[in-house]
């Protein structure tokens, strides 16, 4: 198949990051893959590894709806003409749908709520694209109830969990609690180090985390936060750190191309966030065989069985996170958590299986718009 992606920009993120893998995956099969981004930001262009041939470009768009970028997109997928179109995310599809493109249309979402009036306004607007894609991928099924529920969906529907890949993301045991990077973070064999891998956005509500290790050491819990990422909200947390007393209990890696090391260097890592769809960080700690601490957002419940793969508490609920992460200070609880993560993730969340998925899904439409094309040959024929 002759693919086309297009992705709103390659900026830090697991939507982005997801898209780059399936380019690079589907190419190795094959398949003839090309990326497009709207606006420009490059930051993880590196991760890339598409052949020579392939067309890599970005649109350059100055304002939110360009009209020379879209004219742009027009062109570049006239002269590409890919069998088939994967968006990623509703703006994304914005640009792809305007921009007219001949072949079938996908899009895969990767929100859930919307907390905002703008952004509310905004997926009014998006889904009369969604009723005219071929396809739309859910990457949980709370996440497709929760948008069929309001009248967002395609002509199919299909959900595919996100994935991993089990040999990167395979736990080493020299690392486990005494690798390098870890006493170089300045952590001390004793500490308990809890890790919330994550751009520091406000929906991430990476304050709690500062809240809950106050709370812990309180109670006696020597416990440390590593916050591997970077963002606007930095500022608050760092302001909550010192009004709290905790200011040299908790590190900012700044934004990491590669988070595994980092990852590595906890001993759990919990998310804290207002909203998830289903979150690709959880996936990659669970991997490495850390177990997480999840609030009960998204699709969380079909990734985690609390109290055996992880833990998972409601959402803002600081006590009942306190709660969970004490149960983990214990070696022994986290380290039979964290073997029942890898076995979760192995069984129902690697990344060949992801890639399958998505390899199936393009190749029905890719065949259905082959189909019709002959149908009309045929039809002008007589």
């Amino acid at each position: 198949m002759r693919i086309a992606f297009v992705t709103g920009s390659l900026v830090h993120g697991g939507a982005e990051r997801q898209a780059i893998t399936l380019a690079n995956r589907l190419a190795e099969r094959g398949h003839d893959c090309h990326l497009i981004y709207v606006k420009n930001d490059p930051s993880q262009l590196a991760r890339l590894r598409l052949p020579a041939h392939s067309t890599v470009r970005c649109l350059h768009a100055k304002r939110y709806l360009d009209l020379g970028a879209l004219s742009h997109l027009h062109a570049l997928c006239d002269r590409l003409a890919p069998e088939v179109v994967l968006a990623t995310n509703p703006y994304a599809l914005m640009y792809a749908g305007l921009a007219g493109i001949a072949g079938p249309l996908a899009v895969t979402l990767h929100s859930t709520y919307i907390r905002t009036v703008k952004e509310q306004l905004q997926m009014l607007a998006y889904r009369p694209l969604f009723w005219r894609s071929a396809c739309t991928v859910f990457v949980c099924e709370r996440q497709k109830r929760h948008w069929l529920a309001r009248g967002l969906f395609g002509r199919r529907n299909h959900v595919i969990y996100n994935g991993v890949d089990l040999e990167h993301w395979r736990p080493s045991e020299t690392e486990i609690g005494a690798s390098p990077l870890r006493r170089a973070l300045g952590f001390a064999p004793g500490d308990y180090v809890i890790g919330l891998s994550a751009v520091l956005r406000p929906e991430k509500n990476p304050v709690q985390l500062i809240d809950a290790i106050a709370r812990l050491r309180a109670g006696g819990v020597p416990a440390r936060a590593l916050f591997i990422g970077d963002g606007p909200e930095r500022a608050r947390v760092e302001a909550r750190a010192r009004a709290l007393g905790v200011a040299d209990r908790f590190v900012v890696s700044g934004f990491q191309e590669d988070v595994r090391p980092f990852l590595s260097a906890c001993d759990v890592v919990s998310l804290t966030s207002f909203t998830e769809a289903f979150s690709l960080a959880a996936i990659e700690a669970m991997a490495l065989g850390r177990p997480v601490v999840h609030p009960q957002v998204g699709g969380a419940a079909e990734m985690i069985h609390s109290g055996h793969d992880g833990w998972l508490f409601p959402v803002g609920d600081t006590a009942t996170l306190v709660d969970r992460l004490s149960r983990l200070a214990d070696p022994l609880a986290r380290t039979r958590m964290g073997e029942n993560a890898r076995a979760t993730v192995a069984a129902r969340f690697s990344e060949r299986r992801m890639i399958e998925r998505y390899e199936q899904v393009l190749a029905q439409l890719a065949t259905t718009r082959s189909k019709r094309a002959q149908l009309r040959n045929r039809a002008t024929a007589h």
